[in-house]
């Protein structure tokens, strides 16, 4: 019996069907849905030619290109030429590797890391981004060429450390997706990084709560009565860390310049933000209050509000870390921010796009970002001064509402 196959006038039609759909001799039009998807919610597709093989009992699938530029016709001759190299014992996989001198994969991030360097002013950032990749993705998948990376190997990877060090983990599979990524934006690769089956394959992480790294919200009204009773410029940077909801560094080197006691306004400039972006931060009064109590112990050449032993140096990070460590806490400075963002979406009521604002982070989903686009700063300052008032062990007695999104 004859195969079927596919017609011309179907393929419009067939790119809005997600699935494998076979036009004879292991060629098939494989369509997906899109990662990147459409402004209004609805979904989007993207369709390519695949020719599937057999041969030596292994099975091999090679890549077309899109139909937006293949047509059916090219795709069928293209799919004669391979079973001809194939049935002559050439393998047109490894063939058109290396006519086109398809990097590995440790080739691929150590361009990568190259070309987005000199971007980085974070010295340290530059060095522990390869260095984390050099540790644990290339002994398993360095010599993997770039377009055969596939999520069984990002697996076997993460999967040791996923829950022993989950925050390593984080960041060793953001740094495999942005490799893949970028593979895919040079042509190198038929699709982007798998990272939603990953999602679904990997174990759930409750490393993070059961390590304390981020201090549960619920205990912020008693950690905070204890930090205030400790003396030093370090539980002073800590306290206004928490209350403004900031990284450790825009917090260690926050200077006076950058701050509007009289607005009660902490205006952070783009080159000392992680996304190169200003970032304003409404200050509430209890956060108001530690700066100013910081200005009471400034000495009259000290630009920094919170500096180290130092006037003219920035405090460590350490510096931080050691003010929770001899309170007898395992958590983090930057864990705070997550406390912060859980108490927001579960006690305060606050919409996403709220707290994603106060934190400062880049948002994925461009309608939301739109709707983003100001700096949403009143409504910020009454959740900040909320966020406080919960800290201050006051939350039940204040009227807070919930800023639902329009």
């Amino acid at each position: 019996m004859a195969e079927k196959l596919l017609k011309p006038t179907q393929l419009e039609s067939l790119r809005k069907q997600p699935g494998r759909h076979a036009d004879g001799g292991g060629l098939f039009l494989e369509v997906r849905e899109s990662r990147a998807g459409v402004g209004n919610g609805a979904k989007a597709f993207a369709a390519s030619w695949t020719v599937r093989m057999q041969a030596g009992g292994k099975r091999r699938d090679f890549g077309l290109g899109s139909l937006d530029k293949v047509p059916l016709a090219t795709a069928r001759d293209k799919r004669d030429e391979i079973r001809a190299q194939y049935a002559a014992g050439v393998d047109p996989v490894l063939e058109r590797k290396k006519a086109a001198g398809l990097p590995t994969f440790q080739k691929a991030a150590e361009q990568l890391h190259k070309e987005r360097m000199k971007g980085w002013s974070n010295g340290k950032h530059r060095e522990q981004w390869i260095a984390t990749l050099r540790t644990y993705a290339f002994p398993t998948m360095g010599a993997v060429a770039i377009d055969e990376v596939e999520r069984g190997h990002i697996l076997d990877v993460l999967t040791p450390i996923w829950l022993e060090k989950p925050e390593t983990a984080r960041r060793v599979k953001q740094r495999i997706g942005a490799v893949l990524d970028w593979a895919y934006g040079k042509g190198w690769r038929e699709a982007e990084a798998p990272m939603r089956a990953l999602a679904k394959a990997l174990p759930k992480n409750d490393a993070g709560a059961g390590h304390f790294t981020a201090l549960p919200y619920a205990d912020m009204p008693g950690f905070i009565a204890a930090l205030r009773t400790r003396e030093g410029m370090g539980a002073l940077a800590l306290e206004a860390l928490i209350l403004t909801a900031a990284r450790s560094g825009e917090i260690r080197l926050a200077t006076w310049d950058e701050v509007d006691l009289d607005k009660g306004l902490w205006s952070i400039p783009a080159a000392r933000m992680k996304r190169k972006r200003a970032h304003v931060v409404p200050l509430s009064p209890a956060a108001l209050a530690a700066f100013q109590r910081a200005k009471a112990l400034r000495t009259d050449d000290a630009d920094l509000v919170f500096p180290g032993q130092s006037p003219k140096k920035p405090m460590s990070d350490a510096t931080l870390a050691a003010v929770l460590k001899r309170m007898g806490l395992a958590a983090v400075p930057h864990g705070f921010r997550s406390s912060f963002k859980d108490w927001a979406g579960e006690v305060g009521g606050f919409p996403n796009e709220l707290s994603e604002a106060a934190l400062a982070h880049a948002i994925p989903n461009k309608a939301e970002a739109a709707y983003r686009r100001g700096d949403l700063l009143e409504r910020r300052r009454l959740m900040m001064e909320a966020w406080a008032r919960y800290c201050d062990g006051v939350a039940e007695s204040c009227n807070v509402v919930p800023m639902v999104a329009a």
